[in-house]
C-alpha cells in the first residue's frame, strides 16, 4: 500500500522546521486528510507539538536506535494516512565518525521519503543558490524534491523565485527529477516558539499555542504550492516492509505498569511503551506531582523523564508520594527510572539557584545542575553485572541533561559510537534499572520481556502475600 509522505529538512537547527511542520499537519488536517507525525532522532518535544496538532500521539524514526527495516514497517503501517516526518539538525548531520547515521537524510534513504528542504534566508541575498546548489550535490539519492525560503519578505521572493526556480531547473535537468521551488514564508512575529536548556519550550508552557499554530497553518496555505507539495507526497514509493508482524499484545490480565505523566514527567517513547505492550504489561498513569501515592493496582514502576528540576519543590512538597515511592521500590516492586525520573530517585535535587530539595531518598546522592550537557548523544549500553534485568545485554541509547548527579550507578557501560569513549552508568539490580541514560526498548526486546517476568513474580508474590 502507498504511504503518501514527506519530510520537512533543513541545513541546520533554527531554520523553522517545527514551525513549517506543525503548520503543514495543520493545514493538511484542514482538508480532512488522515495525518500522522513522526520526529527524527531522539528528540521527546517535538512531537509533543506534533500532538497538540494532531490530538494523537507523534512517534521517532531513527536509523541509530532502528533498523532500516524497521523504519520502513513504521511507514508501513500508517496505511494509506499521510505522513510528515520532521528532520533534526541539518540534513546530513548524525552520529559522528558513522557517514551519516541517524542524520534526517539516512532515514529518508531508508524510507524512500522525499525531502523538503526549508532554507532560512533572513539576513542572506544570492548566496542561498550556493547553499542550495551545494546541499543537491549531496543529495546520492535524489530525494530532495522542493525547496521552501523561511522568512523571506513577499517582495524579495518575488525578485528572488526566477532566480531560484531557473538554477532548479538546470539542476532537475541534471539529475533526471524535478526540484521545485513550493514558495517562500514571510516572518511573523505573532509566531513563536522559544528555546529553553533542554530544547524547545513545553506545548503547555507557550501561550496562545493553538492560535500560533493555526497561524503557522495560514501562512502554509497562502504561500506554499500546497497541489505540489501533495504531488509529491503521492510519488514516494511503497515502503516495502519485511514480512514481520508488530502487532501488539492485548493481555488485560497482564501485570500491571504505573507509568509517571505530568508536568515533570512526560519524556516517553511511544515505541518504548508500545514494546512494553507488546511483552503483554497494561500501562496506566499516575502523577507524582498531584496523586498521594503510587496506584494500588501496581505491579511496577516507570518513572520517565522531564523537567522534575522545574517542579522541585512541588515534589518535594509531596511527601505522600515520595513516601509511597520509597516503599513501593524498598518492597521489591520493579522499577524503570530514566533521566527525570532517575533524578527523582535520589536523596536530593539541587537546582540552579542553590536550592536544594528532598527527593525519593531511594537512590544516595544528589542530583545538581552543571551549566553544561553531559555525556551528551547516543550510546550502546551494556550492562556488566551478572543477575539485574540487564545482565548479558545491549541497549541503544541516548543522554541530553544538565545536571548530574554524585552516584550514576556502574552496573553498565555505556559506550559513545564513533568514538569508542565509555563510561559506567545505572543502577541495576533484578527488578530495577535506574539511570541518566534514555533507553530505546526496541532495539533489544528480550528487556521489555525479562521486565514483565519480573512484574509477573512481584505480583505473584503479593498474592501470596
Amino acid at each position: 500500500m502507498k504511504v503518501p509522505r514527506v519530510m520537512i529538512a533543513a541545513p541546520k537547527s533554527g531554520s523553522g522546521k517545527t514551525l513549517i511542520t506543525c503548520g503543514l499537519l495543520e493545514a493538511l488536517k484542514r482538508k480532512g486528510t488522515d495525518v500522522r507525525a513522526y520526529k527524527c532522532g531522539p528528540d521527546y518535544i517535538d512531537p509533543m507539538f506534533h500532538r497538540s496538532v494532531l490530538g494523537i500521539p507523534g512517534g521517532n524514526l531513527d536509523t541509530f536506535f532502528s533498523a532500516e527495516s524497521e523504519i520502513r514497517q513504521t511507514i508501513a503501517e500508517c496505511g494509506s494516512g499521510a505522513v510528515v516526518i520532521e528532520g533534526v539538525m541539518g540534513i546530513y548531520d548524525g552520529v559522528t565518525g558513522m557517514q551519516g547515521k541517524g542524520s534526517c537524510y539516512d532515514v529518508a534513504a531508508a524510507s524512500s521519503t522525499p525531502v523538503i528542504l526549508v532554507i532560512d534566508v533572513k539576513g542572506m541575498g544570492q548566496t542561498m543558490l550556493s547553499v542550495i546548489k551545494g546541499i543537491l550535490l549531496d543529495d546520492s539519492r535524489s530525494l530532495i524534491r522542493g525547496i521552501v525560503l523561511n522568512r523571506i519578505s513577499k517582495g524579495y521572493y518575488r525578485q528572488t523565485e526566477p532566480l531560484v526556480s531557473g538554477m532548479l531547473s538546470r539542476i532537475s535537468d541534471e539529475r533526471g527529477c524535478d526540484v521545485r521551488l513550493l514558495g517562500g514564508i514571510p516572518a511573523s512575529s505573532d509566531i513563536s516558539l522559544e528555546s529553553r536548556h533542554l530544547g524547545l519550550l513545553m506545548p503547555d508552557d507557550i501561550d496562545g499555542l493553538k492560535d500560533q499554530l493555526a497561524h503557522a497553518a495560514d501562512l502554509i496555505e497562502e504561500n506554499l504550492d500546497m497541489d505540489a507539495l501533495a504531488e509529491i507526497m503521492q510519488e514516494a514509493p511503497e515502503p516495502e516492509p519485511e514480512a514481520v508482524s508488530f502487532e501488539e499484545e492485548s493481555d488485560t490480565c497482564g501485570p500491571c505498569l504505573a507509568a509517571a505523566r505530568d508536568e515533570a514527567f512526560c519524556f516517553y517513547y511511544e515505541e518504548n511503551l508500545r514494546m512494553l505492550r507488546k511483552a503483554g504489561i497494561r500501562i496506566i498513569e499516575f502523577s507524582p506531582l498531584h496523586d498521594g501515592c503510587v496506584p494500588e493496582d501496581a505491579d511496577g514502576l516507570l518513572l520517565g523523564g522531564g523537567y522534575p528540576e522545574l517542579h522541585a519543590a512541588e515534589l518535594s512538597a509531596n511527601a505522600g508520594m515520595l513516601s509511597s515511592i520509597k516503599e513501593a521500590i524498598g518492597s521489591g516492586m520493579p522499577s524503570l527510572a530514566e533521566c527525570g525520573g532517575f533524578m527523582y530517585l535520589l536523596e536530593e535535587l539541587e537546582d540552579k539557584d542553590g536550592q536544594v530539595f528532598r527527593m525519593a531518598g531511594v537512590i544516595e546522592g544528589r542530583t545538581a545542575w552543571t551549566g553544561k550537557l553531559s555525556r551528551f548523544g547516543y550510546a550502546d549500553v551494556s550492562g556488566t553485572k551478572e543477575g539485574t534485568l540487564l545482565s548479558g545485554l545491549s541497549v541503544k541509547a541516548h543522554e541530553f541533561h544538565y545536571y548530574d548527579s554524585s552516584n550514576n550507578g556502574s552496573d553498565a557501560t555505556a559506550v559513545k559510537p564513533g568514538s569508542g569513549s565509555s563510561w559506567e552508568c545505572i543502577h541495576a539490580g533484578s527488578d530495577h534499572i535506574w539511570g541518566y541514560p534514555h533507553l530505546w526498548y526496541p532495539s533489544c526486546p528480550e528487556l521489555a520481556g525479562r521486565f514483565r517476568d519480573a512484574m509477573d513474580e512481584y505480583r505473584k508474590k503479593r498474592k501470596d502475600g
